[in-house]
């Protein structure tokens, strides 16, 4: 990360998130794709939800239909034991390593991360519910043992696409930012809401995992970097609600595989998706370390 960019807008987003740090994150995918040249792993394109052929329903289509959505990554043993993929943090972690800490507030260890907590502004981010359930698991012992005793720190764009603590209207607030250890099965849980998609990213997650809570509360020696994908169904079916508007274009002239970072393969890091705009949505992802 370099210098701080608190109170930075994106109107374009061209330099949000991994945007202003294309250069940066080259590196990162680049060996990424090494990785996986030399171990051999191959990845089978994702077809149905996630993919953009005719079969997708369009947002007008989902919009008028009540069914609830569905959706999830295909599972294969080999990805299910491969540690998650090591992504960008962007310029807006929150985490210490771009100017902004969070994560050393008082406050920042919760399930619920749609309001701002301590000297915030004190706003709530508005948008359709979503809740995210990671697991962490060991990926040396076969993706089979949780990690008890871990920490997740997780933090998302807000429904216009801004995130807190640096883009213009959200710097004085907070939210969408939150800590949690994870439990006997490894799991944390938090309620939120839906992303938006803002120009050049797929509708994303970042997420970081922590050895300990105390480690998470300290910011200090993270473990792994990555992020959650969400199916495009859902997305879909979501900005064809109240306040998403602009995402229906940004996400019209985007894939997966066009993604910067995702494009290099996603099997891993896809959610899966279900419920509907009415009661809320949940996304589940396992995240092997």
């Amino acid at each position: 990360m370099n210098g701080q960019t608190t109170g930075q807008h994106h109107g374009t987003h061209e330099d949000h998130d991994d945007h202003g740090g294309l250069a940066r994150d080259l590196p990162v995918l680049a060996r990424r794709r090494m990785i996986r040249l030399l171990t051999g792993a191959g990845l089978v394109p994702l077809v149905g939800c996630s993919s953009d052929d005719g079969s997708t329903p369009s947002a007008a289509a989902s919009a008028s239909s009540p069914a609830s959505v569905s959706s999830s990554a295909p599972s294969s043993s080999s990805a299910e034991c491969a540690t998650i993929p090591d992504e960008t943090a962007g310029p807006y972690p929150g985490d210490g390593s771009n100017g902004v800490n969070v994560l050393k507030e008082s406050g920042v260890v919760r399930s619920d991360i749609r309001s701002s907590f301590g000297d915030s502004a004190g706003g709530t981010a508005e948008g359709v519910p979503l809740t995210v359930t990671l697991t962490v698991v060991d990926a040396a012992s076969g993706c089979g043992t949780p990690k008890k005793g871990a920490a997740v720190y997780v933090w998302q764009c807000d429904r216009a696409g801004d995130y807190s603590l640096y883009t213009a209207g959200a710097a004085d607030e907070n939210y969408l930012r939150g800590v949690q250890e994870t439990d006997d099965k490894g799991q944390v849980t938090f309620t939120s809401v839906f992303p938006g998609c803002y120009p050049g990213r797929w509708p994303h997650i970042h997420f970081e995992v922590y050895g300990s809570l105390t480690d998470a509360t300290a910011a200090t020696s993270i473990t792994n970097t990555s992020q959650l994908a969400l199916p495009k169904d859902a997305c879909d079916t979501v900005y064809a609600t109240d306040g998403y508007s602009s995402s229906v274009e940004n996400l019209g002239r985007l894939t997966l595989e066009t993604d910067m970072v995702f494009r290099d393969g996603h099997d891993q890091q896809l959610a899966t998706v279900e419920g509907s705009v009415s009661k809320g949505y949940t996304a589940t992802l396992t995240v092997p370390v």
